[in-house]
């Protein structure tokens, strides 16, 4: 390189650089409209209900500019589209899907965790990242009543959550040498596992993915309460021995995604150490009510089970994404995924013996996802999550209870915090079969305006083929009044949609 060059290098700027002053500048101002942004959440609509196309003309369809935009200019209109053109799951009003409002904490702690920008899968890369993310787990651990020397790690969200600890249960209980032949040894038997139908879809993406193919699922029926039915289990697995499958892995569900219910996971222990099976619970979203004192017996049965999958981003209000996989034994996690090629020396510094977070799970390069839940877990501690997971629950209580006393609603389910019901005109004159097909397209038709309409969101549930409104709240911004008005929203949408359908009917 000539010196000319050198000169030229030696002073590099580059593009994306930003002085101490003008970082400065820019960051103040951004926290302050995010301030003045959360202030102002509780009187904006929920979400604008602007069609797909709406949205992508705010964009438009230009090519990537040649050149770029100053950063003030850029932050302000891009805060300006967010803020005017999202859904708001951190408003009040939001009981959607099992997103929660993000803790202030968590915001301002993925602006110093992105600050930093460790790399958490080698604890040489990250090692205080490592070992709060280490600590974190324990933390979690202790909450929901699990071994606190138990492997884990912070994944995406739910659906890797459980991924981490299907494979766990395949590697453990397969048989063979699944990772390195998978299914086509001389000895591989077909494998099953065993899930209710009110298990979450991820457990057709992870035998879809993972090589069982999605007819491997033995799909068991549940009660009158959607529980799964343990009788049917264990006469299932009992079938399958009998025809020469391998039964390896059972899900209980600690609340399920429609409504809330817990599968009894007591008995779903009991039989997974009689035939020697996984016993793997998917507590995405329940399983942080393990904490509360009066947690049912099933949600106290997770200390169990040999991995638990639950998401800090359902209620322990971490932002996006933030999933949490529990593995008792640590060694079995490790043994599942960890592969040590000559690139990579990780595994001690100084002597000492360091965690290694991509040898226990599928990523190599991992975010610094644990900050947000660990400032979180330190501002409030373990009460103030019992609290605040508590007054959800009770606010769903009240839904209820308001719904059933209704003469216009009908209330159907209530458990940990969703509750589910319907629209029910007063007076139908159909028979039973074609009021239940109104009822589901009336119903359906008041849901959607109501969530165009930004009043409020709830989304959906079918049970026993009746499609009914459910609210889950995991939202520390809802109160009573909130839950109050609810009911009269839905009321009145649906007055108003039943006197536009009961002409064609």
């Amino acid at each position: 390189m000539d010196d000319s060059k050198k000169e030229t290098y030696s002073d590099r700027f580059a593009p994306l650089e930003m002085n101490t002053d003008a970082f400065r500048e820019l960051g103040h101002e951004l926290v302050d409209r995010v301030a003045d942004f959360l202030a102002a959440l509780p009187e904006r609509p929920v979400t604008t209900g602007e069609s797909p196309s709406k949205i992508r003309s705010l964009l438009g369809e230009s090519p990537l500019p040649q050149q770029g935009t100053d950063a003030k200019t850029l932050l302000k209109e891009t805060a300006n589209l967010l803020f005017d053109h999202s859904l708001f799951n951190g408003h009040p009003k939001f009981w959607g899907y099992i997103t929660s409002s993000a803790a202030p904490i968590g915001i301002l702690g993925d602006f110093l965790a992105a600050t930093i920008n460790p790399n958490v899968g080698a604890w040489n890369l990250s090692p205080v990242a490592s070992e709060i993310e280490r600590q974190t787990i324990k933390w979690i651990a202790e909450m929901v009543g699990y071994p606190v020397d138990c492997g884990g790690l912070l994944v995406s969200g739910g659906n890797m959550a459980n991924f981490v600890g299907f494979l766990a249960g395949r590697y453990a209980k397969a048989g063979w040498d699944v990772r390195a032949i998978g299914q086509s040894s001389p000895e591989a038997k077909r494998l099953r596992v065993y899930a209710s139908a009110e298990t979450h879809t991820w457990i057709n993406k992870a035998a879809d993915m993972f090589g069982l193919g999605t007819d491997s699922i033995r799909w068991i029926q549940t009660d009158a309460d959607l529980r799964m039915e343990t009788d049917l289990l264990k006469a299932q697995i009992d079938n399958d021995l009998k025809s020469g499958d391998k039964p390896f892995l059972v899900v209980g569900t600690a609340g399920s995604v429609s409504t809330g219910v817990t599968d009894p996971l007591v008995e779903i222990a009991k039989i997974c150490r009689e035939y020697d099976l996984w016993f793997h619970a998917d507590g995405a979203y329940g399983a942080l009510a393990a904490c509360l004192p009066d947690a049912e017996s099933d949600l106290k049965a997770l200390s169990e089970a040999d991995s638990v999958a639950l998401d800090p981003h359902k209620w322990l209000y971490a932002p996006l994404e933030a999933g949490c996989t529990l593995v008792r034994d640590s060694k079995i996690l490790r043994d599942t995924f960890s592969y040590q090629p000559p690139y990579y020396k990780f595994d001690e510094v100084g002597g000492e013996p360091t965690i290694v977070y991509n040898e226990y799970g599928p990523q190599n390069s991992r975010g610094f996802r644990a900050l947000k839940v660990w400032l979180a877990l330190k501002q409030v501690g373990r009460s103030g999550y019992e609290r605040m997971i508590s007054d959800d629950i009770k606010l769903a209580q009240e839904l209820y209870q308001l719904a059933d006393q209704h003469p216009e609603l009908q209330a159907f389910s209530h458990h940990l915090s969703i509750t589910t019901f319907r629209y029910v005109p007063e007076a139908l004159k159909q028979t039973h079969e074609e009021r239940e097909t109104y009822l589901n397209q009336l119903n359906t038709e008041i849901l959607t305006r109501l969530q165009e309409g930004g009043e409020a969101f709830v989304s959906n549930a079918m049970i026993a083929g009746k499609y009914v409104l459910r609210a889950c709240i995991v939202n520390f911004r809802t109160n009573l009044r909130d839950i109050e008005a609810l009911p009269e929203i839905i009321v009145r949408i649906g007055r108003i949609v039943h006197a536009e359908l009961q002409p064609n009917h």
